[in-house]
């Protein structure tokens, strides 16, 4: 486990108190731009979002459908790579102490940036905890462990295929919370059915006391509602991934619009949440 407290533990404590459940968002750094995309961080949080999934741009992001993948495309056409990102967490720290980030995506830029500076960076900059989606629990010692170490969260995927005998391992060094994978494929391909979700949230919190949040396919407020009635949260990605991209100018430039959009649908979601 980390060695205290994180912002991501602090967060869903007074969730609990409050008994409404997490709005997390998801959007890649640096999309449209890098200065676009630290706006929306901070539209994010007006909005109403208590934890943000903050996006490392990768040029190969396999379990993301055709909206984050093209999120990933033009956040690297501008520009964006991890140090960029990690000066993006700093730069909202400075405003914002309390705000979890997390940081979501694929191990390969991690890899290449170098772990242990990784970390190290990571921690210094204000992220709270990571989901890296392809370094399964067996590789534990390679990144989990030493981002315990240093007092990040380490987020593990659930999935509808992930069976009894699955479950205990990809629990054991989990931290921060649980992210409950609500149907099978890409992000954004289809919508998840509440009961079926329900049960599986369920089966998952039988096994841990940590938060269980369900992501993939919640793209509007009364979908998120009927999520989180079972759930301790509801992660948001793909609808507002393609939020920014319809607002973007036919030069793909962002418009007056753009951090509207996201903050539009982003107030739709967190007063659906707030209305049980």
């Amino acid at each position: 486990m980390t060695k205290h407290e994180t912002r991501i533990d602090v967060r869903f404590a007074a969730l609990k108190k409050q008994k409404r459940p997490a709005l997390i968002t998801f959007v890649t750094a640096g999309d449209p731009d890098l200065e676009t995309s630290a706006a929306i961080l901070d539209e994010l949080v007006k909005a109403g979002a208590d934890i943000i999934e903050l996006g490392m741009p990768f040029s190969d992001p396999m379990a993301d459908g055709p909206s984050i993948q093209a999120s990933s495309q033009r956040a690297l056409k501008a520009g964006q790579n991890m140090i960029k990102t990690l000066d993006m967490v700093r730069a909202f720290r400075a405003k914002d102490d309390a705000t979890p980030i997390v940081l979501m995506g694929y191990y390969n830029p991690i890899y290449v940036y170098g772990n242990e500076r990784f970390l190290k960076d990571a921690k210094a900059a204000g992220v709270d905890g990571l989901i890296v989606v392809d370094v399964p629990p067996e590789a534990d010692d390679e990144l989990c462990l030493p981002a315990l170490k240093a007092g990040l969260n380490f987020i593990r995927l659930a999935t509808p295929t992930t069976d009894a005998k699955r479950l205990p391992m990809v629990l054991q060094n989990t931290s921060g919370f649980v992210y409950y994978v609500s149907i099978t494929g890409i992000t954004g391909a289809a919508a998840p059915v509440a009961n079926d979700v329900h049960n599986e949230v369920k089966r998952i919190k039988s096994q841990t006391s940590l938060p269980v949040v369900v992501g993939f396919g919640v793209r509007t407020g009364e979908q998120a509602r009927a999520i989180a009635r079972g759930a301790d949260g509801v992660v948001v990605g793909s609808a507002i991934v393609s939020a920014i991209e319809k607002s973007l100018g036919s030069n793909g430039k962002p418009t007056e619009a753009t951090c509207e959009s996201v903050s539009r649908l982003v107030r739709e979601l967190s007063s659906a949440l707030s209305a049980d």
